[in-house]
């Protein structure tokens, strides 16, 4: 097993400049569980290189209360250095930890040049692409009144289906190798009428690209209370012959490598033999031990 989706700093918490030490400790604690190698995989969005193309994103839309959240929200948490993160993983590396130096990279209408641009400037082995937000409408934020409230503004069909074209968009850019938590909009446990037309596109994309899809035991610690994907994405990821990555999506040492005995035997019984592991963007096949 891997585990292919790590942060360093927890949501609405400063950063801190990583250490080797840091990364030394995820690495025991996912060895512990049975992890082979990890990927750290910090938010794009957290780093000072991104405010020149990406600082002015939600100002595309309507002035409001929710973009003033989410472009207060982007001020708080754009503060790492880029440079540093990279250095550090890289150092991990070459001290002999099984890490993969990795990045979290949202879906940005009509930008994914530009930051596909930004980050081939860095050695990145594994790059994870995301939809946390439908236009300005971060719908993953499960504590704020003011994010939940627009489930009832925007509608439940209207928000998947906005999802699904961001998705597939992401998809089809090529900006990035795996999808991580593929249908994580479904977290709040509001599902359209008929959730499988949504599921089947979001297959049809992933293998019209060739992109990897992410199984997560995140949704374990959710409102859903289930992994991404879902069962029926998961078992359409496989007829369409999509490979996948494992991960835990842990923003804490604590959550590193979480429930993944239930994610081994998910894609075990799914049909999966092997995940996709990364280096230099490349995939190789790591055997998912019986």
């Amino acid at each position: 097993m891997i585990d292919y989706h790590l942060h360093l700093w927890a949501h609405g918490k400063r950063d801190i400049g990583p250490t080797i030490e840091d990364l030394a400790s995820y690495a025991e604690k996912a060895k512990g569980n049975g992890v082979v190698e990890i990927a750290i995989t910090e938010h794009l969005f957290r780093f000072v290189q991104t405010e020149n193309i990406l600082g002015s994103f939600f100002r595309r839309y309507p002035d409001s209360e929710m973009r003033s959240y989410m472009e207060s929200y982007w001020k708080d948490h754009a503060r790492a250095d880029l440079d540093h993160y990279v250095e550090v993983a890289l150092a991990a590396k070459e001290a002999g930890l099984n890490v993969v130096v990795g990045m979290e990279v949202d879906y940005y209408e009509g930008e994914m040049d530009k930051v596909s641009e930004l980050l081939a400037g860095y050695p990145f082995d594994v790059l994870l692409g995301s939809i946390h937000w439908v236009r300005d409408w971060p719908f993953d934020h499960t504590d704020s009144a003011l994010v939940q409230g627009y489930w009832d503004i925007i509608g439940v069909e209207e928000a998947w289906s906005a999802y699904t074209r961001a998705l597939e968009e992401l998809a089809d850019s090529r900006a990035v190798d795996v999808l991580a938590h593929p249908d994580l909009i479904k977290i709040m446990g509001k599902f359209p009428a008929v959730p499988e037309e949504y599921y089947d596109r979001m297959a049809e994309a992933a293998r019209r690209s060739g992109i990897a899809a992410e199984v997560s035991s995140a949704g374990f610690r959710k409102p859903i209370g289930e992994e991404y994907p879902a069962p029926y994405l998961l078992r359409k990821f496989k007829e369409y012959g999509v490979d996948i990555t494992t991960a835990s999506d842990a923003h804490n040492l604590g959550d590193v490598s979480k429930d993944f005995d239930r994610i081994r035997k998910i894609v075990l019984a799914a049909g999966y033999e092997s995940v996709k592991g990364f280096r230099s963007r490349q995939a190789n096949a790591i055997e998912i031990s019986q």
